[in-house]
């Protein structure tokens, strides 16, 4: 097989292998990945793949040419939406699937136990790293539930409207992460006079300061040093607290996993993400949840999530996401097309048309349930959609902070990335990918070409996996000790 046809309604057809096309003198090198028109395009045309329109023909194409970025032009979305038309009843599953996660007095069931070190502004940060990076390996050993002490800090806080959406988005990225199931206990450390105050913090979104939620700031405290002693003492306080849980049996249903893509190719589309997808109906037949995000990456296949919106209300509340998107872009400057990156371009990927009707494989056929603002609590059962930038960071930032316990990433170009306190496991989607980067990819979906493994065959294994590292075992993004720096909240406004 040296080319793949994705649905009898498409023109093009990808290359598995590297194609020369053409006679002596006339040869054009097709790159594995990259689409070749299956018959003549004619200039203004549609061009289509996954039986959707992911660009218009920018000059007449040949049966046989290379189509990319040389011919193919983007243009805006005019879609008719609809909304409610495409629902698949959800079949519970026949047995109930459980996992060894730490129940919490909320409720909520965590998959890791860590004591997070959370700044109000990056005056903090500093103070904060040096807290948590006191507690090593060697001093947490008396504590063996005790997963880290991580710092989560970040570059904003202050010289923002206190009323603005970026400090509304921060505070729910704090509050959520300060809240989220895989964090016994929170230390919250501030400077004392920038606009994100922690009393307002508190006062806001009900937080309970007591022995496993302690605040301080570094001007009330009296410095640097005196403040980093402080928050020894105080997260050495909450060590045998923190410590005194045990796993227990938890059902699958507990489990809310992010949905990420990042690094993507031609492959993303055809073998990571539909196998993730499976796996995402996997966990919602069990009464579990899914979250999408990214919403610069759905834009171009929002109508076939509309569809599946079981709600008017819910499909218009994606809509006017993907409003706000192209007024947003369009403000700034930009296109909705200036995604993808030059990564995915030499994977394979075309327009952002193309990436996103890939992108929205992830979130895979079950009713659209929710949609959620950036960092909002995901109430909701089953597949959902959080709003978000495509940065990947920002994006699983927000994941976690909606509730995320659990995350999972696809890519074809590669990625290190690694997330806490919530684990990411990672997804390649090609075989070579996957050998070259073997270090880092926990699931292999390039088997779906190379090896003629099935998109369901794939999608078990990652969901298994799901529930192996729910119960503590770690992903290769761990073991590498990621995720102490892939804390960012998007940032959104004027820095006055």
């Amino acid at each position: 097989m040296s080319t793949i046809r994705l649905s009898p309604l498409d023109n093009v057809v990808t290359a598995v292998t590297p194609l020369e096309i053409g006679t002596e003198g006339a040869i054009q090198m097709i790159p594995r990945g990259h689409k070749m028109a299956a018959e003549a395009i004619a200039k203004g045309a549609p061009v289509r793949k996954y039986a959707q329109i992911i660009g218009y023909a920018a000059e007449d194409i040949a049966a046989g040419a290379h189509v990319h970025t040389h011919n193919l032009e983007f243009r805006n979305v005019d879609a008719k939406y609809e909304f409610g038309t495409n629902l698949h009843p959800v079949e519970p599953a026949t047995q109930i699937d459980t996992f060894m996660g730490y129940r919490r007095a909320t409720g909520r069931v965590g998959t890791r136990n860590y004591i997070a070190v959370l700044t109000s502004v990056n005056c903090s940060a500093t103070a904060a790293r040096l807290i948590a990076e006191h507690f090593t390996p060697e001093k947490l050993a008396a504590y063996p539930n005790v997963d880290g002490v991580v710092a989560f800090v970040h570059g904003t806080g202050c010289a923002m409207g206190g009323d603005s959406t970026g400090f509304e988005l921060l505070q729910r990225v704090l509050w959520g992460y300060a809240r989220n199931p895989n964090v016994g206990g929170v230390l919250m450390a501030g400077l004392g006079c920038e606009t994100m105050q922690i009393d307002w913090l508190i006062e806001a979104y009900g937080l309970t300061p007591g022995p496993l939620f302690q605040t301080m700031n570094i001007q009330d405290v009296g410095g640097l040093r005196k403040t980093v002693e402080l928050g020894i003492a105080q997260i050495e306080q909450m060590l045998p607290v923190v410590n005194d849980v045990s796993r227990e049996p938890c059902p699958a249903s507990e489990l809310m996993v992010g949905l990420e893509c990042g690094g993507s190719d031609a492959w993303s589309g055809i073998t990571a993400n539909p196998a993730l997808g499976y796996a995402c109906d996997l966990l919602v037949a069990q009464g579990g949840t899914g979250v999408l995000s990214e919403t610069p990456e759905i834009y171009g296949a929002e109508h076939l999530l509309t569809a599946r919106a079981t709600t008017p209300e819910i499909g218009e509340k994606l809509l006017d996401l993907i409003k706000w998107w192209e007024n947003y872009t369009e403000r700034a400057g930009g296109s909705m097309d200036n995604n993808p990156s030059p990564g995915n371009k030499k994977g394979g990927l075309t327009t952002i048309l193309e990436k996103s009707l890939g992108a929205a494989a992830k979130g895979g056929t079950t009713p659209l349930m929710g949609v959620y603002k950036y960092a909002e609590p995901v109430t909701a059962k089953g597949f959902t959609f959080m709003d978000s930038p495509g940065y990947d960071p920002a994006s699983v930032t927000g994941m976690i902070a909606s509730g995320c316990n659990l995350v999972c990433f696809t890519t074809g170009r590669g990625s290190a990335f690694g997330s806490k306190p919530s684990p990411c496991m990672k997804v390649a989607t090609n075989t070579p990918m996957y050998v070259r980067l073997t270090e880092d990819m926990d699931v292999n979906a390039g088997r779906i070409l190379s090896d003629g493994a099935s998109i369901e065959e794939v999608g078990r294994e990652i969901y298994q996996m799901w529930l192996r590292m729910a119960s503590g075992e770690k992903t290769k993004s761990e073991a590498q000790g990621l995720g102490d720096y892939e804390f960012v909240p998007w940032q959104v406004g004027a820095v006055m």
